[in-house]
């Protein structure tokens, strides 16, 4: 599958009793299905996964996909503390028709877990994963940062086609890109303007119901009420190799710049279309640009998404008309002079 782009890793908005807000989640992915994103990422990091029990990720991950479009690569954050686990709910995403999974490495028995460990946990993720696996670094959640000779051995695997990198590190983009150059190329399915192609794109669609025809209709009995077939969808292929996608907004433009094919980022929640930009400029081969769009949304990016964190995020998302909410306990709702902090911050930076 292509990885290229922005991805919005998306929030799970909540009542003021913690219970989920379904109609919020099918608002916001509504939305972003109307936006330039590539994709969304449900069940990240910024969806508070861990802060969900199994009933209500299954439940959020149905209502999501249910309310996007079917040209969106939408990804589910699947990562959990044992390879069972994590299979089980890949096979979940899979029969609701998701295009790849996010997985990060486990984290509870961070002291025992080896690199062979990791390496193991990985690979039998992916052996039996019936969805393409991209690995997740996020060192700042998970206290194992997935060394690099890791990666590229990992990137040997048929079913493994990228990583995700949140360390914020452009040398660690750089050092992943050159180190998973020889991994097996694949022939993936492209739009005619080399997007990607989802499975639900390729999936048939519902049989419409047949017109009826009236009997006064009919000439000669040969009439027949029948459903205009669908439209079919023009396709080419592609080579891709293993891909690196950037995780970090304050680094987008020099993580493209080093071989990244996209990013997956947290602040693309609440502020897409300044995203978007910046990869739009630098696919356009307008560098100066490029690196204009990424300096306007530092200062916001570093403190909302750096230092505020899930909170920051998700009053982002209510400011510029995106549904957040508060967090769900133990990680503490904004005061009243944080959140005029981020409005100043996103003042121009309106989605």
């Amino acid at each position: 599958m292509l990885l290229e782009g922005i991805y919005a890793a998306v929030t799970t908005p909540f009542y003021p009793g913690e219970r989920i807000y379904f109609r919020k989640i099918e608002a916001n992915m509504a939305r972003y299905s109307r936006s330039l994103l590539a994709g969304m990422v449900v069940l990240g990091s910024t969806g508070e996964a861990v802060a969900l029990d199994d009933a209500e990720s299954r439940d959020v991950l149905r209502a999501s996909i249910e309310a996007a479009i079917p040209d969106k690569v939408l990804i589910a954050g699947a990562g959990r503390e044992s390879v069972k686990a994590t299979v089980e709910l890949a096979e979940f995403t899979a029969n609701l028709h998701y295009d790849a999974i996010l997985v990060r490495p486990p984290s509870y028995y961070a002291g025992q877990l080896s690199s062979a460990a990791v390496l193991h946990y990985f690979r039998s993720v992916a052996d039996r994963s019936p969805l393409p696996v991209i690995l997740y670094n996020i060192p700042k959640c998970v206290p194992y940062q997935i060394p690099i000779d890791l990666i590229a051995e990992l990137a040997q695997h048929p079913n493994i086609i990228g990583i995700k990198d949140s360390s914020g590190s452009v040398d660690r983009i750089r050092d992943s890109v050159a180190a998973t150059m020889n991994a097996p190329r694949r022939s993936v399915p492209v739009t005619q303007v080399f997007e990607a192609v989802t499975s639900r794109m390729l999936a048939e669609p519902p049989q419409a119901p047949a017109t009826f025809v009236p009997a006064e209709g009919l000439a000669d009995g040969a009439a027949v009420a029948t459903a205009p077939p669908a439209a079919s969808i023009k396709t080419r292929s592609r080579e891709v190799g293993f891909q690196v996608l950037c995780g970090s907004a304050g680094a987008v433009f020099d993580s493209l710049q080093s071989g990244a094919t996209g990013a997956i980022l947290a602040f693309a929640a609440c502020a897409p279309q300044a995203c978007e930009e910046i990869y739009l400029a630098w696919k356009d081969h307008d560098l100066a640009l490029a690196a204009q769009k990424q300096q306007r949304i530092a200062a916001a990016n570093k403190r909302i998404v750096g230092d505020l964190g899930i909170a920051g995020i998700k009053y982002g998302c209510d400011f510029n008309g995106y549904y957040g909410g508060s967090p769900r306990a133990p990680v503490l709702p904004l005061t009243a002079g944080e959140k005029t902090e981020i409005e100043r911050l996103l003042m121009e930076i309106r989605n």
